[in-house]
């Protein structure tokens, strides 16, 4: 069983999908990070897309949702914080648009949630990926707010950052997510909208999990 959230790059799906996890007792699934790991094997590779496949092919992919944190692992060794660098998310658009990349991490994504109950937030889960979820939501919120709580997010572990590169970066990537020939980003026409920029965090948690509650008994 899976409950979606789709949006664009920090409109707060992440840390929301994790809470509500937590708060109904489900488990998270992180399609972003999924994205950002395959993105660790293309900066392996150099941006070669020969060699880059070769390893996708070779590498193993798995990953768990523990002690509130979604952790990647690439070979039974963590990634999960190599995945969160500048540099990765500096091409992550760029590999997350390739047919290929997307069907494999579809693929990943919907043989774990053939057991048990999930929420997964990214781009395209309501409309490509998980057409017939149970509930679906499409989180948004102004770019400014976006980009403030990214760099926020950001910004003690990359004292390079700045904000209006932050800024910059969520623009391009906006740009390339909803003009990309595989899966763009949009709302799907069943989804519930939740624009975030002037609620707090406590309330896009609960406006959600009101809503599963009246969708599904958990």
């Amino acid at each position: 069983m899976i409950i979606v959230i789709d949006g664009p790059a920090g409109s707060g799906k992440s840390t929301t999908a994790r809470a509500v996890a937590d708060e109904l007792n489900i488990e998270y699934l992180d399609s972003g990070a999924l994205y950002r790991t395959v993105t660790l094997i293309y900066t392996e590779a150099q941006r070669d897309q020969d060699k880059f496949f070769e390893l996708l092919d070779e590498k193993e992919i798995t990953f768990r949702y523990e002690d509130q944190e979604f952790q990647v692992f690439i070979d039974g060794q963590s990634v999960t914080d190599d995945i969160r660098t500048p540099q990765v998310a500096d091409y992550v658009s760029e590999v997350a648009a390739m047919p290929r990349v997307r069907a494999y991490v579809n693929n990943l994504m919907r043989r774990v949630i053939l057991d048990g109950i999930y929420i997964a937030e990214g781009r395209d889960l309501g409309t490509a990926v998980f057409p017939d979820a149970e509930v679906k939501f499409y989180m948004s919120a102004s770019l400014e707010e976006r980009a403030r709580r990214r760099y926020d997010e950001r910004k003690d572990n990359n004292p390079d950052l700045t904000f209006q590169k932050v800024k910059e970066n969520i623009i391009q990537r906006d740009q390339k997510d909803s003009k990309r020939a595989a899966d763009p980003l949009k709302k799907a026409d069943d989804a519930i909208e939740i624009d975030t920029t002037n609620l707090t965090f406590e309330q896009q948690v609960n406006q959600i999990c009101l809503k599963v509650k009246q969708h599904m008994t958990i």
